[in-house]
Parts: structure tokens; C-alpha cells; sequence
């Protein structure tokens, strides 16, 4: 407990200290979120480092969402909407296989989508299209749920080209 209570205050304290990113696409391999602030886009291991702080605090979709803690706020949109699946990859793959969860939500956010249960639905549904094998990778993942997305006209995924 004393170790974990440790390295949250040493998290902390390199958060209050870092400098600003001066550019809303100041980040690495990682991505945006609280990991890029800490430990910036120098290339290599600290990016494994800055994926697992944005993946143990859980802040990266609410960043992406947002446009906080160095994502841009593009408003949405096809773009958008891959960088997030891309980015949040894993998370949106448990959410898929339930149907429901917070990637969903934000990823009906981004897709200007006019019902998130339905599109938690329609993605579950599609689920072994999506994810055909584990080693799919990410960019194919995320074209194939864009595509689910696009061809059910009944989400209304507005934001979509």
C-alpha cells in the first residue's frame, strides 16, 4: 500500500511540475491523455510508460473526448472517430462484446450517432466481423467499425463521411 501511495504521489507531483505541450498533437506512440503530459513524445520506452498511466487513470477517452490533456477537439467526424478506436482499442473491444460502456458512448459522440444503445447493439451484433482474430490490427478494426457504423443507416452516425 505505502508503494502504490508513493507512486501516486510521485504521479502527482510530476503532473504539477510538467511544462505544458505547446502543440495539441504533443504526444508520442501513447497517444493523448494525462501519460503525454507526463511524459511528453520523446520516442522509445517512456511511451510504454505514458500508455500505461493513460490506461491505469482511464483518462485518455475522456481526453479524446473532450480535447483536454493534449487531443485536439476536432468536433467529430470519420477521422476523429479512427483515432479513437485505434486509441482505445482494447477497451472498445470489451465494450463491444457487452454491448454498452463508455468507448461506445464516446465513440457515438464522435460519430454524431443518434442512438449509442443502438449502435452498442449493431457493434456487438457485428462483433466477429469487427474483431475476426486477435491478431487483426488496429487499422483494420477500426475501418471495419466504421464501416458497420456507416452502412446501418438507421444510427443516423451523422459526423461520417
Amino acid at each position: 500500500m505505502k508503494k502504490a501511495s508513493a507512486t501516486l504521489l510521485a504521479m502527482t507531483l510530476g503532473l504539477a511540475m510538467a511544462a505544458p505541450v505547446a502543440h495539441a498533437d504533443g504526444y508520442g506512440t501513447a497517444g493523448c491523455g494525462l501519460g503525454s503530459i507526463l511524459f511528453g513524445d520523446d520516442p522509445g520506452i517512456i511511451q510504454v510508460l505514458a500508455a500505461t498511466t493513460n490506461g491505469t487513470f482511464g483518462n485518455q477517452t475522456f481526453a479524446i473526448t473532450s480535447g483536454t490533456s493534449n487531443c485536439a477537439d476536432s468536433g467529430g467526424g470519420s477521422a476523429s472517430a479512427k483515432a479513437f478506436i485505434e486509441a482505445n482499442r482494447e477497451s472498445l473491444s470489451k465494450d463491444i462484446a457487452r454491448g454498452q460502456g463508455e468507448t461506445i458512448t464516446n465513440l457515438s459522440a464522435l460519430a454524431g450517432c443518434a442512438d449509442e444503445a443502438a449502435v452498442g447493439t449493431t457493434l456487438q451484433k457485428n462483433f466477429s466481423e469487427i474483431f475476426p482474430e486477435a491478431s487483426v490490427n488496429d487499422t483494420q478494426v477500426s475501418e471495419s467499425v466504421l464501416q458497420t457504423l456507416k452502412s446501418n443507416t438507421a444510427l443516423s452516425c451523422k459526423l461520417l463521411s
